[in-house]
């Protein structure tokens, strides 16, 4: 049986274009502070969908994709805005409430009803369902949270035992050139690609399962912290948290988002917030994410940034990794992961199971130690000019920067894998593999600031290439994960931080509500991978000082991604006005959505921008962008 979302393709290809165009626009057939509800009139599915989380009715859009719920299914009609039937007799019922809905479907003998469907459209919200997938299928279990970023959540569960959701999404379906100009889409869909569409299908009930049931709940999940409930400035908060968790629908694994690539060394990331997040459901937690994906790669499943990661045939789209290593950043990440799971969930039992497989990754990831100097290495050598072009990805997620050899970013995540790891060794019982992590950890501190630290600019650089020269653009990401793990004794982090601090101030970057730049000053154009330059230049940059492709995504342009680590390590240093002045305006910036979504006009997405805010992004949604919520905690902290 082909999944419903093929059915949805199916029909947004059979449609005609004059059909299309004549598609009245939606409507909400139930309206509160906390929901916008609107039903298609002869298709069982949601033609309007919008919920705010925090009871303000802020109902800006509705992301509902208009074609998906456009062609009409025979006999069927809907009732006083409730109830659909289907040859005269009553198949599916909606009843709303002010902080929800419920689905009810009766079969009916003679008019077998067709499944409830929901299909958002990208480009206006990367909805994502959160919940626990069996490998290899579509279909997400019961309880799961429907949450859409920048919007709120809500929890689905049913009393109808062992019901499952179809759960499928797309970002690269082509398409017949007429429909990609389709006027509802066009300047939101790159032709000649389909509507990215994320979709949800609800079956109905059957022969052998008369009744069936799903209730939708608002919720708003996050963690609990004193004093941020009546102010505003942590709206954005109390709405994001959730956006970093986003599962892949073809791949069953957490991911950029619901349909982009999963990246290996980015699940770290979840892990962190993960580890503070209430329970979503009953049954349920942020952490059941993550160990479902740690136990996909345990498996065998490969990433963004391992070798060979999409490039055999896959029914997801992704962007291959033609590399022939892995990145240096990648075992780390699954490292910290890991230890963040088991701690967090306090699950030694997963961690028994698994440990050999996990201590493999620990003892590989030193492997790569070939010198013996106690940093690990990247084979690419990171000399300039020595630029791996597409064939090869630089060490770690920075992957159009010329990141190679001794890596000052994955080597602060080695060092702290190892210190975690080492700790569960100790937990699990292995005292050798304890020492052997603490010793490699120590012995990786010891070589880590005379290796990498510019007398030049008082700074880390980003690495040390093969040849033995220092590559230094003042990068603000670097500074924040070596002194945030702890690789700089305090009165250097501060030396470091007033640098980068300084610095900052003398470029005049002054826009923190658009996050942080990578790096201050351009990077040159032999260090620099990918030409990603401003529109307007064509070809790759004319000048080799990397002037004129400055601000623009990788090379110094503002990203929410990996600010945190510059921001924790301020509030770790017990500088919390410094701390603040960046994450407050971005506070504010994530109350408005800032940091997904795409530029008007066809523009390209905010999840990059230039100094003056222009999006030079490409995702739409790049869920790095909210691992910055995690210093909230200490901006609480700070203040009791």
């Amino acid at each position: 049986m082909r999944p419903p979302a093929q059915y949805l393709i199916a029909a947004l290809l059979a449609l005609p274009l004059a059909a299309m165009a004549a598609v009245p626009a939606p409507t909400p057939d139930f309206q509160s502070q906390h929901l916008a509800i609107g039903l298609a009139p002869t298709r069982t599915a949601f033609a309007w969908f919008a919920v705010d989380s925090l009871g303000q009715g802020k109902f800006a859009q509705n992301p509902v994709l208009a074609a998906a719920s456009a062609t009409a299914v025979p006999g069927l009609e809907l009732k006083d805005r409730s109830t659909y039937l289907l040859n005269g007799k009553p198949v599916w019922r909606v009843t709303f409430e002010d902080k929800g809905l419920t689905l009810r479907s009766n079969y009916v003998a003679g008019a077998e009803a067709p499944p409830f469907t929901l299909t958002f459209n990208q480009r206006a919200n990367h909805a994502t369902l959160l919940g626990l997938m069996p490998p290899g299928e579509r279909r997400m279990n019961l309880p799961c949270l429907l949450h859409l970023p920048d919007m709120g959540t809500l929890r689905i569960t049913s009393r109808t035992p062992g019901l499952t959701l179809d759960y499928d999404a797309r970002r690269w379906k082509k398409m017949p050139a007429a429909l990609a100009v389709h006027p509802s889409h066009v300047n939101e869909v790159p032709a000649p690609f389909a509507p990215p569409f994320v979709h949800v299908a609800f079956p109905a009930a059957t022969a052998a399962q008369g009744s069936v049931e799903y209730q939708f709940e608002v919720v708003s999940i996050h963690p609990q912290l004193p004093g941020i409930e009546r102010d505003a400035r942590y709206d954005g908060f109390r709405r994001d948290w959730l956006n970093i968790f986003q599962v892949h629908a073809r791949l069953q694994m957490l991911a950029n988002n619901v349909s982009s690539d999963p990246c290996s060394f980015t699940l770290f990331k979840y892990a962190d917030l993960a580890v503070h997040t209430p329970p979503l459901a009953e049954g349920l937690t942020a952490l059941d994410l993550v160990r479902m994906t740690l136990d996909r790669y345990l498996a065998g499943a490969l990433g963004y940034g391992q070798i060979g990661y999409g490039c055999s045939e896959s029914e997801a789209d992704v962007c291959p990794w033609p590399t022939p290593h892995t990145s240096l950043d990648t075992l780390p990440s699954l490292l910290l992961a890991a230890c963040h799971y088991i701690d967090g969930a306090r699950d030694l039992k997963w961690g028994h199971a698994n440990y050999e497989k996990l201590a493999a990754w620990g003892r590989e990831m030193f492997a790569a130690d070939k010198d013996g100097n106690g940093l690990v290495e990247y084979p690419g050598s990171g000399n300039y000019s020595d630029r791996p072009k597409r064939l090869r990805r630089p060490s770690n997620w920075w992957d159009t920067i010329n990141f190679g050899h001794e890596d000052a970013l994955a080597n602060a995540l080695v060092f702290g894998a190892a210190v975690r790891f080492a700790e569960i060794a100790r937990k699990l019982q292995h005292p050798e593999d304890a020492a052997f992590f603490f010793d490699r950890a120590a012995k990786l501190r010891a070589a880590y600031v005379p290796t990498l630290l510019n007398p030049a600019t008082g700074v880390i650089a980003g690495w040390k290439s093969a040849d033995g020269q220092l590559h230094d653009y003042w990068f603000t990401f670097v500074q924040g994960v070596a002194i945030t793990h702890g690789l700089l004794d305090a009165p250097l982090a501060n030396a470091v931080m007033d640098r980068a601090l300084a610095k900052m101030k003398e470029v005049g970057y002054t826009r923190f509500e658009l996050g942080l730049p990578g790096n201050l000053i351009p990077v040159r154009k032999g260090d620099y991978v990918h030409e990603n330059s401003p529109p307007q230049i064509t070809g790759e940059p004319k000048l080799d000082d990397g002037s004129d492709g400055f601000q623009y995504y990788e090379n110094g342009g503002a990203t929410g991604c990996w600010s945190y680590f510059t921001i924790k390590a301020l509030f770790n240093l017990g500088r919390r006005d410094d701390a603040r002045r960046i994450l407050h305006p971005m506070l504010d910036a994530y109350a408005r959505g800032e940091f997904q979504g795409f530029d008007p006009g066809g523009g390209r997405s905010r999840d990059w921008r230039t100094w003056a805010g222009k999006g030079t992004g490409y995702e739409g949604l790049l869920v790095d962008n909210y691992h910055a919520l995690l210093a909230v905690l200490d901006d609480i902290k700070a203040s009791q």
